[in-house]
């Protein structure tokens, strides 16, 4: 009752216009609104915050004052300035009793403070207090900060009441704890993974505001995995379908159209259940169908369901009906005047073009107003569009189009998101050679630096492995092509960088292959490129290199070789360069231009750009001469990835278990070791009073502790004590540990596969016959002739998407979209699959003989194992077993993942929404569904004695390393069977 009083009061002081506030708030609030600045605005609120300090802390403060103080409190916040100072009050006031003053603090703390903040730890223990009271408004408060408030950790302090109240008699507070238990998933999925099944309960809840709330957390669910809700998809349909036969009270209503939020997120869940599942598509294709017969297109929201409906027929297994009946509203959102319903339209055709492309035939004028539309976002839509469109008969005009507009913005971003799709389209239905190539010197030209760099590299693979062996004529055209277009371009100024490296690379390669242009012409213009960008080191570089091949070139041939002086001048400046790069460039230039035809042959063949380069990496050269300082008395070299490896033998174990002690379980499988083939053996002892030996790191990756190592006996040598560096990391030039890391040849090809997907016969078929006018409800207006002609260009041809096939096509194998092909009516291309055959040794492409970067060290495991050799020290009868007669066991099945022991999916199909005068849902039990989890408990085997003895350390060391598994390895109870 005197709760009542309380709310009787507050209404009527609402009523007459003051909401419950003093007339000082409301002159406080009317004065922020009148203020003409800023500054005024900050002068004001920093006065009241002062205020607020003062009175905030008083004596006695009655708790309406309070209140008022903290809802000012918020407005000062909310204004951007800090309030920090009254938090503990609003914390202290979620502990009244009564409700508007309990209800003020929870929304104030919701506002004031996040999950991390310190104060969280005070409102704990209230919130649990509150979610156990009688009065279900108090509940739904508490439920409301729990949403806000509650953290990872401070989640298994609420748990167990929020669940509690999923059974609780008032629906509010049922779908607010469903809320909380979302929220929950969200924070922590492990910590309500023993949950999920309330979900599917709550689904059968008599109240449909209840069951909508429990759409949200079921919808992520089946996003991550769809095939654990499959059999929920009859119990989607029968909600949905009753939903739209308006079956639900008048209340859920929007706008006249039946819940409408829940039919959308009712149609989302379905498109994840119906992807890929024909059977399961065909519970869906009546209760779509009725609901694009049954919406209301002239609102907004209708507008959203009939967008939802058409992403839905678009994910599932095609169905002809629906196919017509989505290509009905696309017509409708084409022909609106409003731009968002034809932003929708564009969008909701390019879902449906992989589907059925003559779709997009029967819209063409509407796309092309849509090009032409002063609606920057309008048209970007509407070029995405046209990128998923594009065929080898409108290529050109689509393009062109494309970097007209690019031309014209000033985005960055989007700029170069435009270049990368002219040149994906380019490589893949370029009609002839030379429109490619124009076609890409624009996209330089204009896009500049903004250009990949990997955009650059694919055009000069492109140009270097032409179309094929069997065709040379069109390789040849090709790069004669390129090289006239260049030649024009390079005078030009200001062009970016990129495209730059690109002109000097080609022209070294091809600038006098064909004869047209000398060499003393092209060397002319490449130093006037250096002499130009002298700035750029990049570009400089690619000019000297294009330089020394033109020279190599001319020396091969036999021909007179004429150095210009301003080459000449060229090579003096760069000799003196501060760049080593640039230097070592202008050195090699030198030598080059003085060595004989035989020698340039051998160093520099011509037209070898894509051949393979053999490189001797073991440097097997200097065997002899290895062996000679070996026989003299030198020490044998130490690979760098083992030296972080030699360690006492004394204490090997203790600094192994501190290496696993300072890391993380690995769960990928371990290499095995991967012998090397050396020609030459090292001596097995080298010293015969060391104490140390040198210990090969696994091939799996593991970095060094930074752990001093104990000086032993073996440190001190005869200048004595010496300071002990293996072991700890280097933090200055290159570290002393290497990951060994599997290379992969970057010059391996992957072939695309072009085209779209077809479906069946029942997706293919034809749609019905639309009116052939753009709009019948417009004044018959006279389409210009142009605009024809640009239709008759974007949609003209064959209404299937044409693709490149393995024939006749070039293989561009770097392409960084899955190696593309450029198209020509008679080259003949030599697809992935052959390519593979022909050379099984995928090498790594030619190194860059003057890149004065570090080399990478490739290490490889010994010939020699050194625990072999301590395995000789030994006695055989001292080992536990051995397994070389014996099938190593499967340490790959210890990481596979334990199966469930299954799952009772009982799940309810009783959905009673109104159990009094609505059965949505009959005829279904109220069975929930019991889920078993399975799982293993892994006791710990008692831990390896260890001890001082070294041959037992030995012993097991030698059998671990026999079974390829560390120590510290993943089965400890096989470990505990070997040893004891």
């Amino acid at each position: 009752m005197e709760q009542l009083k309380t709310i009787g009061r507050e209404l009527a002081m609402g009523s007459q216009g003051g909401f419950g506030q003093s007339k000082e708030f409301l002159d406080l609030v009317k004065s922020i609104g009148e203020a003409r600045s800023k500054a005024e605005e900050d002068r004001i609120v920093l006065r009241e915050i002062e205020s607020l300090k003062r009175r905030i802390v008083e004596p006695g403060i009655p708790k309406r004052k309070m209140k008022e103080y903290i809802i000012r409190l918020v407005y000062v916040e909310m204004l951007g300035h800090d309030a920090s100072f009254g938090y503990i009050h609003a914390v202290k006031m979620t502990h009244d009793d009564n409700l508007v003053l309990k209800r003020t603090g929870y929304l104030a703390v919701t506002l004031f403070l996040n999950e991390d903040h310190d104060l969280i730890i005070l409102i704990v223990n209230t919130i649990q207090k509150d979610l156990k009271s009688d009065n279900y408004l108090v509940v739904c408060a508490a439920l409301n900060a729990v949403c806000k408030l509650i953290n990872e950790e401070t989640i298994p302090a609420v748990l167990p009441q929020v669940v509690e109240l999923l059974g609780h008699s008032k629906e509010a507070v049922r779908k607010k704890a469903i809320m909380a238990l979302h929220r929950f998933y969200h924070k922590s999925p492990s910590s309500v993974s023993h949950l999920l099944s309330n979900f599917r309960k709550k689904l059968c809840d008599s109240d449909p505001g209840v069951m909508g709330a429990t759409l949200c957390p079921l919808f992520d669910l089946i996003t991550i995995d769809a095939n654990s809700y499959k059999d929920l998809v009859v119990s989607f349909v029968s909600i949905l379908k009753q939903v739209a036969e308006r079956r639900l009270p008048k209340v859920y209503d929007y706008h006249q159209l039946p819940a409408p939020f829940i039919q959308i997120r009712l149609l989302k869940i379905l498109a994840l259940l119906g992807s890929g599942d024909k059977q399961a598509s065909e519970h869906m294709y009546t209760v779509v169908g009725d609901i694009f017969g049954k919406c209301d297109s002239s609102s907004n929201i209708g507008n959203a369901v009939l967008y939802e409906c058409i992403c839905c027929v678009s994910s599932i297994h095609p169905n002809p009906k629906l196919l017509e009946a989505a290509a009905d509203v696309i017509a409708r959102f084409l022909k609106s005047d409003s731009h968002n319903l034809k932003y929708m339209g564009i969008d909701a055709l390019g879902r449906l073009i992989k589907l059925s492309p003559e779709i997009a035939e029967q819209h063409q004028l509407a796309v092309i107003d849509c090009l032409e539309d002063p609606d920057d976002t309008l048209k970007r839509k509407t070029f995405e569009l046209l990128y998923k469109m594009t065929k080898s008969s409108n290529v050109e005009v689509i393009v062109d189009r494309m970097i007209d507009y690019m031309i014209s913005i000033n985005d960055n971003h989007y700029k170069t998101e435009i270049a990368s799709r002219c040149v994906e389209l380019a490589e893949q239905f370029a009609p002839s050679n030379h429109w490619f190539i124009q076609t890409m010197n624009k996209v330089f030209e204009h896009a500049g630096d903004l250009v990949n760099i990997k955009v650059a590299h694919n055009l000069m693979r492109l140009i270097a492995e032409g179309f094929g062996e069997d065709d040379d004529t069109a390789d040849s055209q090709l790069r004669s092509s390129a090289v006239e277009s260049y030649m024009h371009i390079i005078g030009e100024p200001k062009l970016p960088s990129v495209f730059l490296q690109v002109i000097c690379w080609v022209l070294g390669e091809y600038g006098t292959a064909d004869g047209k242009f000398s060499a003393s012409y092209v060397t002319g213009k490449l130093c006037d490129v250096a002499e130009s960008y002298s700035s750029d080191e990049t570009v400089k570089a690619y000019a000297v290199t294009a330089l020394m091949k033109i020279y190599a070139f001319e020396i091969a041939a036999g021909r007179k070789l004429d150095i210009l002086p301003e080459c000449q001048s060229l090579i003096e400046e760069l000799s003196a360069s501060h760049s080593t790069d640039l230097q070592q460039r202008a050195y090699e230039l030198q030598a080059v231009i003085g060595l004989d035809v035989r020698a340039i042959g051998s160093i520099m063949p011509s037209d070898a750009s894509c051949e393979d380069i053999e490189v001797d990496k073991c440097l097997s050269f200097l065997n002899g001469y290895v062996q000679q300082s070996l026989e003299k008395g030198a020490q044998p070299y130490i690979p760098e990835n083992e030296r972080s490896g030699m360690v006492n033998i004394s204490n090997f174990r203790n600094q192994d278990q501190l290496e696993v002690a300072s890391h993380g379980l690995r769960f990928e499988a371990y290499e095995l070791p991967k012998p090397s083939v050396q020609s030459w053996t090292p001596p097995m002892s080298v010293a015969s009073s060391t104490e140390l030996v040198p210990v090969p790191e696994p091939s799996y990756y593991r970095e060094t502790p930074q752990t001093a190592s104990v000086p032993s006996s073996s440190d001190t040598g005869p200048s004595g004590l010496k300071l002990r560096l293996d072991g700890v990391q280097k933090k200055w030039g290159r570290p002393t540990y290497s990951s060994s890391s599997t290379s992969t040849s970057n010059s391996s090809s992957l072939k695309a596969v072009n085209g779209v997907t077809q479906v069946d016969g029942a997706s293919t078929g034809n749609s019905k016959t639309h009116e052939t006018s753009y709009d019948s409800r417009r004044p018959q207006v006279e389409i210009s002739e142009e605009k024809q002609k640009l239709a008759a260009s974007l949609f003209g041809g064959s209404s299937k998407t044409e693709r490149r096939s393995s024939t006749g096509h070039k293989v561009a194998k770097a392409s960084s979209h899955a190696a593309e092909k450029l198209h020509t009516p008679k080259s003949t291309a030599i697809s992935s699959a052959d390519n593979a055959v022909e050379k099984p040794n995928l090498v790594q492409p030619p190194p860059d003989l003057l890149d004065l970067g570090e080399p990478i060290v490739t290490s490889s495991a010994p010939s020699v194992d050194p625990f072999r050799q301590l395995e000789g020290l030994l006695d055989s009868t001292q080992v536990p077993g051995t397994l070389g007669g014996t099938k190593a066991p499967d340490f790959m099945a210890l990481y596979a993942e334990t199966p469930a022991s299954g799952q009772s999916a009982g799940v309810s199909h009783s959905l009673s929404l109104l159990r009094d005068e609505i059965n949505l849902v009959p005829g279904l039990s109220n069975a929930s569904s019991n889920i078993v989890h399975g799982g293993a408990t892994v006791t710990n085997p008692s831990p390896i004695s260890k001890g001082p003895n070294i041959k037992d350390a030995l012993e097991k060391d030698a059998l671990v390393r026999q079974m390829g598994v560390t120590p510290s390895g993943q089965n400890p109870n096989l470990f505990k069977d070997l040893f004891g």
